[in-house]
């Protein structure tokens, strides 16, 4: 398997590619097999530096940047886990650097720790995702650190990161409709297994809940395991006052700038951050959030791109945003983003949409309605799990709103770009739907995340 962007097929990829090959596919949510594989492994999950544990259904990636950012601007050294990655498998792990900007694994660092995780697994039956996920407990293990943030794959409970035993910090981050058939179809249910990364005893911090079953749910869970809980809009808050971002917590206010990643949902996110870092014991200063909000970086999400290879389809001026949203959640979070981006700088909006069979098209393309002017729906490469772009019109069509099938994201730019009515403002693109999408996009822009 050859990573999108990359020409020649890295060290580390070959390995991902030989253990395709040997192991299925997806997910199979269990501790079992990854429990023994760790034994194996001298049971690497327990010399980690302070783990941040984040679950939820949107936002981890947000709140995993912000703590990152956090702690880097007071002088931490940080290991992150993330997924799925976008464009190269290397960006899941970033390995943290004293006083400095953690960075991408090396590639013959990474090779090697694959080899000795498939050679410690010995055949046995297990998924790609679980020999990822050990891989990611020996690197952190074996490079000093003050903290690692691990985000959750899918669920929380048995997810093959939830042998974290003792974590510094449980976070949940917003809980809406998502992988349905693992976690149920109910925010109750899927709420109950996110809640399945609490510990007993240990510091939980909830982020914005758009449900009241789902902090219920939370509450419940966190009251049982006598959790010290943090939750938005009781113990903590943020908002935007005078074009700065004031937080408070039970430790004091800060008056900060507003976070560098645009969308009024992070103001929550960064928020989750703070309160999240201060739980696992860090010291953070008003310098150390100041500095955060204003060098946080998070690609693919409400990302801009200003320059590469796809904005010479573009007509001149327009903006042209990417985002790995895919859910209703994300969907309202993002259409809000985009109408707040319409009241300060009127622009006719344009979506180009790909998604997997494993989402709720129609959920997500509601929240646009009444904002895009259209809406063309694109493949993704290499996806087997790929909605049609025919059938994807089809929902964005249900939903309300002007839909048309295109075979590439260049070609829909290039239609957006001959039809546009030059009496017009410069359209502004929204290029999103999955994950899957915008590392492709990213890809062929020539700008992937480093």
């Amino acid at each position: 398997m050859i990573p999108r962007g990359q020409t020649a097929v890295s060290e580390a990829a070959q390995e991902i590619d030989k253990l395709m090959g040997l192991h299925p596919k997806g997910f199979d949510l269990s501790l079992d097999r990854v429990t023994r594989l760790l034994e194996v492994l001298g049971n690497p999950q327990n010399r980690l530096p302070r783990v941040i544990h984040v679950a939820g259904t949107n936002g981890k990636g947000s709140v995993t940047a912000f703590c990152r950012a956090l702690l880097e601007a007071g002088g931490y050294a940080v290991h992150v886990h993330t997924s799925p990655h976008l464009v190269n498998w290397h960006e899941r792990y970033r390995i943290g650097i004293k006083s400095g900007r953690g960075q991408l694994v090396d590639d013959a660092v990474f090779a090697d720790a694959l080899r000795r995780v498939a050679e410690a697994n010995a055949g046995q039956k297990i998924t790609v995702f679980e020999i990822l996920t050990a891989v990611t407990f020996l690197l952190f293990s074996e490079h000093p650190a003050d903290a690692a943030i691990i985000e959750v794959g899918l669920g929380g409970r048995f997810d093959a990161t939830n042998v974290i035993s003792d974590p510094a910090v449980s976070v949940i981050m917003p809980i809406s409709l998502d992988h349905q058939p693992y976690l149920g179809d109910r925010v109750e249910l899927i709420a109950a297994e996110k809640a399945g990364i609490m510990k007993v005893g240990h510091a939980v911090v909830i982020g914005h809940q758009e449900y009241d079953a789902v902090l219920d749910v939370l509450m419940a869970t966190a009251e049982r395991l006598h959790c010290p809980t943090a939750v938005f809009g009781q113990d903590y808050v943020a908002h935007e006052e005078y074009g700065r971002l004031v937080y408070q917590d039970e430790f004091g206010l800060a008056d900060l700038p507003l976070p560098r990643l645009p969308g009024r949902h992070q103001y929550a996110n960064a928020a989750a951050a703070i309160r999240a870092v201060k739980a696992a014991g860090f010291v953070v200063t008003e310098a150390m959030m100041e500095k955060a909000m204003n060098s946080v970086e998070w690609p693919g999400r409400l990302q801009r791109l200003t320059e590469g290879n796809l904005i010479a389809h573009a007509p001149p001026g327009a903006e042209i945003w990417v985002d790995g949203g895919h859910n209703p959640g994300a969907g309202e979070v993002i259409a809000e983003a985009m109408a707040n981006f319409e009241e300060k700088q009127p622009r006719p909006l344009y979506l180009i949409t790909g998604m997997i069979n494993t989402k709720e098209p129609i959920g997500y393309f509601k929240a646009f309605v009444g904002l895009a002017e259209k809406v063309f729906c694109v493949p993704i490469r290499g996806s087997d799990a790929m909605i049609d772009p025919v059938v994807l019109s089809n929902s964005a069509y249900d939903a309300g709103l002007v839909a048309e099938p295109m075979s590439t994201v260049g070609e829909a730019l290039d239609v957006i770009k001959e039809t546009l009515d030059p009496q017009v403002p410069p359209p502004r693109i929204l290029i999103g739907g999955s994950l899957y999408l915008v590392g492709d996009v990213l890809a062929d822009n020539g700008t992937p995340p480093k």
